[in-house]
């Protein structure tokens, strides 16, 4: 008897050690969009190292590239307004199919998440319509954070190889 008591009270003092307390949880809807640039005079996206097959892969296989790619408020690079920076890497991950490893920070540099960031992680087939991520942290307003992206290809030139992606990031913090 004396165990079970001394285990429900480690269970509610476990419980109540928790960082962040269902009630006391915030869910947070972003919506914003995300331009890799790989072309011109100052690109935000550069690969940095490449395998011995990713010339020949029909999906650049083993390409790993560095990001600092604006984050805007809307799809037009020019005319939105900027809400931050996109700081990471994305590695090209499949043999068979498009498919990219997603390694980022969006950093918010502006409003009320400006410093603070939120880390995204996950797969990303290019080609498919919707592709989901993993919300793995965050800091300032997003400490413990934790949640999905979802992100939809806005525009991709054929020509340049630059992209806009709308993110909409879910995030419970």
């Amino acid at each position: 008897m004396a165990a079970s008591v001394l285990f429900v009270l480690l269970l509610a003092a476990a419980a109540a050690a928790s960082p962040a307390s269902a009630a006391g949880e915030k869910q947070t809807h972003i919506k914003l969009y995300w331009h890799d640039v790989v072309s011109g005079p100052s690109p935000t996206a550069v690969q940095v190292a490449h395998a011995a097959v990713t010339n020949t892969s029909k999906t650049g296989f083993g390409a790993v590239v560095v990001i600092d790619d604006p984050l805007t408020d809307g799809p037009d690079l020019n005319s939105s307004k900027p809400v931050g920076r996109a700081q990471g890497t994305y590695i090209a991950a499949g043999k068979d199919t498009v498919a990219l490893l997603m390694n980022m920070n969006f950093v918010f540099q502006g409003g009320k998440y400006n410093g603070s960031t939120v880390a995204i992680m996950g797969r990303n087939e290019v080609f498919s319509a919707v592709r989901e991520m993993a919300v793995v942290g965050g800091t300032g307003v997003f400490r413990w954070a934790r949640g999905y992206a979802q992100a939809r290809t806005h525009t991709f030139d054929l020509k340049t190889g630059d992209a806009t992606v709308e993110y909409n990031l879910f995030i419970k913090h």
